[in-house]
């Protein structure tokens, strides 16, 4: 029974999931600071669930139709390895999605019984299931090169505004510059990956480095790192936070700003764990200022 359940949380891919689920209260945090945790804990608490069930709907998803690919790539994954049946996976898709729909409703339910905004929630909600749907399995906007990436990226940037949107504070403007950094950075993120992965990907996908080339796709990606630099800086200028305090972002912006040399270098899995870690210490350079 024990590794029956081990299974199904592998087809998950917790890790990911829970990396993202933690993006909820941030974008909670960022639109109307510790309050939530008094005021809106349980509102918060079923988006980060929706979350869970959604991603893990998702990654379920993507296993199941790459059951025969995985057969030869990943043979110790859940089904491939005949852990869990491609029935029972479907089954378990099913009911990650009815969980996942009913969190989200039932905590838009609760916005509007508070006399609260609830639709921004329900349409960031139903936007993210019609990129997921698309990305992998309807035109398959993965095989699309840049359209794809930015497909992905709005997902993972829309998560810091459904967090906002639980608490009914998708105005916040802290929380739209918070998604613009997330956003470009993983955009770029994605773009360096594409350009590590253009041999494996030849003949699968057509990624923007095939169409646009190596070094192009390299230097568009230092652009858009540019992008996100402006939108870690837009609330030290424009506010909630004082300009003085952009000094908690300097470990963000220094590694991003020198990944110029790296880039031109080609030294793509430098640069993309580089981009993830700016990331991570841009967010973590908008939450100390909250706190001063």
């Amino acid at each position: 029974m024990a590794a029956e359940v081990r299974a199904y949380l592998e087809l998950m891919r917790l890790k990911n999931v829970f990396l993202a689920a933690i993006t909820v209260p941030l974008g909670a945090q960022f639109a109307i600071g510790d309050t939530w945790v008094s005021e809106y804990f349980v509102e918060v608490l079923l988006q980060i669930f929706a979350v869970i069930f959604f991603i893990g709907a998702g990654n379920t998803m993507n296993d199941i139709k790459d059951c025969e690919i995985d057969k030869t790539a990943h043979p110790n994954r859940p089904i491939p390895s005949n852990k869990v049946s491609i029935e029972n996976a479907k089954r378990f898709t099913w009911l990650l999605w009815i969980a996942s729909i009913t969190c989200m409703g039932y905590g838009a339910f609760r916005l509007s019984q508070g006399g609260l905004t609830w639709l921004p929630l329900v349409v960031i909600y139903f936007a993210a299931v019609i990129l997921m749907l698309s990305y992998d399995h309807g035109p398959k906007t993965k095989n699309s090169g840049l359209i794809g990436n930015i497909s992905i990226s709005l997902m993972v940037g829309a998560v810091i505004l459904y967090g906002s949107s639980s608490v009914s504070a998708i105005e916040s403007t802290l929380s739209w510059w918070t998604a613009g950094v997330v956003f470009f950075t993983n955009l770029a993120r994605e773009i360096i990956k594409d350009c590590q992965d253009m041999e494996s990907d030849e003949g699968i996908r057509n990624t923007l480095p095939m169409s646009f080339g190596l070094q192009n796709s390299r230097m568009l990606a230092y652009v858009i790192i540019m992008a996100a630099l402006v939108c870690l800086y837009m609330p030290y200028w424009k506010g909630p936070f004082e300009f003085g305090q952009l000094f908690f972002q300097t470990p963000a912006i220094l590694m991003l700003i020198t990944l110029n040399g790296p880039i031109y270098q080609g030294k793509d899995v430098l640069v993309s764990g580089r981009i993830r870690t700016a990331m991570l210490l841009g967010l973590i350079g908008f939450i100390i200022p909250m706190y001063l």
